[in-house]
């Protein structure tokens, strides 16, 4: 047996919805083995983040290295990144180890809208860590952000999408989850080869499906990156990585709508698949 590792570099969510929880959940569900790198110790739950305690860069560093050596992973997923310090630490270990794939969930906006960057981490992010990606994964705050220019329906995200993709030289697909309307839509502009993508290049990749309606969608970016990870580190195509990655989210999402954990804004169902 021969499982992919996939490596996820992100914070502690102690409710167990999201960040390094949320990805181990996801890998292991997926048929991944789950390596982590913890970024910061959070203290949060369904109803949002009290408490944040960045792990120290060098620490961060010896975590990332310490698996590299050893299980060296086919994919490396990025999440929460706390500061300027962090960020320059798993950008140099990115650099000499070079995994092959590279997916990063630009946490910069939380929920409410509140920006969780300094301006000076968000600069170091697009200079070093950027151009080491295979995929970005913002939503639509976030792309915005990024874009300097707010995005309002799908024409614009395509726009967007290449509009960083362009300025960064990587493939980028922006989530539209908080469109308005009874239906989403995510778009992927790709960078890749028409090998490495599973499609015709270049050009952008609408994902749409219907909305479902619920209040556990705790942990959905981190689910969604964490599957294409490992959907990548499998063998797909980035085009069929995506695809497969929505479809088991909306499965959890679905599955997970029903359940009673937390008071507030609930997690998935990771599992649903594997049942």
């Amino acid at each position: 047996m021969h499982p992919s590792v996939i490596l996820s570099i992100a914070g502690s969510d102690c409710s167990g919805g999201a960040g390094i929880q949320a990805d181990i959940k996801t890998i292991s569900a997926l048929g991944g083995y789950a390596a982590s790198v913890i970024t910061a110790v959070t203290a949060q739950n369904t109803f949002g983040v009290q408490s944040v305690y960045p792990i120290p860069a060098d620490m961060v560093k010896a975590q990332i290295t310490s698996v590299m050596d050893d299980l060296q992973p086919d994919a490396v997923k990025i999440g929460m990144v706390y500061d300027a310090g962090i960020v320059a630490s798993i950008a140099d270990c990115l650099k000499t180890y070079r995994p092959k794939f590279i997916v990063y969930d630009p946490v910069m906006i939380s929920t409410s809208g509140r920006r969780l960057m300094t301006e000076e981490t968000i600069q170091i992010i697009k200079t070093e860590l950027f151009p080491l990606c295979t995929l970005i994964t913002p939503n639509l705050n976030e792309a915005s952000l990024l874009r300097e220019k707010s995005i309002a329906d799908t024409v614009e995200m395509q726009q967007a999408a290449r509009e960083l993709s362009d300025k960064y030289s990587i493939s980028v697909l922006i989530k539209g989850g908080h469109l308005k309307g009874n239906d989403m839509c995510d778009v992927l502009y790709c960078r890749q080869s028409s090998a490495e993508a599973g499609t015709l290049l270049p050009e952008c990749i609408l994902y749409s499906n219907p909305k479902i309606e619920s209040r556990n969608l705790h942990g959905t970016g981190c689910t969604l990156s964490s599957a294409i990870a490992t959907f990548l580190a499998g063998g797909s195509k980035l085009n069929e990585a995506i695809r497969k990655a929505k479809e088991y989210i909306s499965i959890a999402i679905s599955q997970g709508k029903g359940m009673n954990i937390g008071h507030g804004n609930g997690p998935l169902w990771h599992f649903s698949l594997s049942e």
